[in-house]
């Protein structure tokens, strides 16, 4: 998927069969959607069958190369995974700067920024209604045989990420705005730290191997200091608004914060692109590339003149606490949809009787 739809991105190419007709990864994103009643006939009402073919799927974040087990809730569940999976995929192709029309450096369109909040919350739903729904389902003793990649700790960090990255959309699409005041862009950026914070400690434990694994760790992580940069930078810088030497110290104390969780940031990102497999460092856009400016730049400015009004040689004020707000973001509803017509035929027993059912590698 990765080799078809990429190119894209850097330069125009001929259309293929496949794509006069939609993308490679809307195609199979249909595939699945249409899959998933054929699949859900072997659960309903209890069916025998539920157990009698073993699904095979290869693992990405765990140890084991493959998993098999028989029982159709895991191959539902494993059906969601990979529909979020390749909405997320979607949800970060719109995010790849294309060259614009007027000849400048290339740029992320802000259709392609809402799109793309759309389709986050769409993977955050598939996952959500894993982890509600699907793996409640599972007997007590597959769940403790589920590969790590389909954990609930692994699920419910992704469904955040994806809101994580959507609120990361809303704060770049607010700084660019006249109309966002300070207050919008700092609750935005508090958001943003708690979304990435439970990210963070749901798959911190967990045995996640394989390289995939440890540099989707890394990925968080570096998400979750950069949002803490940012949420410190709007908080100093709205504390600075006060008129008293206590808030232009706590100020100052924010912002250099932020400043240090830059620096950090910057470290973190490196740790994950040279964890393996190697990728590059990606340019900065958006809510990063504005602040990797403005933080030095207005963190000197307000040391600055914090020194020049306040030369008694007082303490600096400790960092100040993050507000709390609540979190505005939730993953679109989904539900599983209704059984496939075809089960309820009159000659369904025939066509899907034990006598004619046989495990297979799927």
């Amino acid at each position: 998927m990765a080799g078809q739809e990429a190119p894209v991105a850097t330069k125009p190419r001929r259309k293929t069969a496949a794509q006069h007709g939609g993308s490679t990864l809307a195609d199979l994103q249909q595939a699945l959607e249409d899959y998933l009643p054929v699949l859900l006939g072997l659960v309903k009402d209890g069916s025998q069958l539920q157990d009698k073919i073993q699904f095979v799927w290869i693992n990405q974040e765990d140890e084991a190369e493959e998993t098999a087990i028989s029982n159709a809730w895991y191959e539902v569940l494993s059906v969601l995974h990979l529909m979020a999976m390749i909405s997320l995929f979607q949800a970060n192709f719109l995010l790849l700067p294309k060259a614009s029309a007027d000849g400048y450096q290339p740029k992320v369109s802000e259709e392609s920024r809402r799109t793309s909040i759309d389709i986050f919350l769409k993977a955050a739903g598939y996952l959500e209604c894993a982890v509600r729904y699907v793996i409640p389902q599972l007997p007590s003793e597959l769940r403790g045989c589920l590969t790590v990649d389909l954990a609930e700790g692994v699920l419910q960090a992704l469904c955040l990420q994806a809101l994580g990255q959507s609120v990361d959309i809303q704060l770049g699409m607010a700084i660019d705005s006249t109309k966002a005041t300070l207050a919008v862009k700092r609750r935005l950026a508090c958001e943003m730290v708690k979304y990435w914070d439970q990210a963070l400690a749901n798959i911190m434990n967990l045995p996640l191997a394989n390289g995939w694994g440890e540099k989707h760790k890394l990925f968080v992580k570096w998400k979750y200091i950069e949002a803490k940069a940012a949420a410190y930078y709007f908080h100093g810088l709205i504390l600075d608004e006060g008129n008293t030497e206590k808030s232009h110290g706590m100020a100052v104390a924010a912002l250099q914060a932020a400043e240090e969780l830059l620096k950090e940031s910057k470290k973190a990102c490196e740790a994950f692109n040279m964890a393996p497999p190697l990728s590059r460092s990606p340019p900065l856009w958006g809510a990063m590339k504005y602040l990797s400016e403005k933080i030095p730049k207005d963190t000197s400015s307000k040391v600055r003149i914090n020194r020049d009004l306040y030369s008694n040689g007082k303490v600096m004020e400790a960092v100040p606490p993050l507000p709390d707000f609540a979190l505005a973001l939730t993953p679109d509803e989904y539900q599983l949809p209704p059984v496939d017509p075809s089960w309820d035929s009159e000659n369904a027993k025939g066509q899907f009787g034990f006598s004619q059912l046989k495990p297979e590698r799927t």
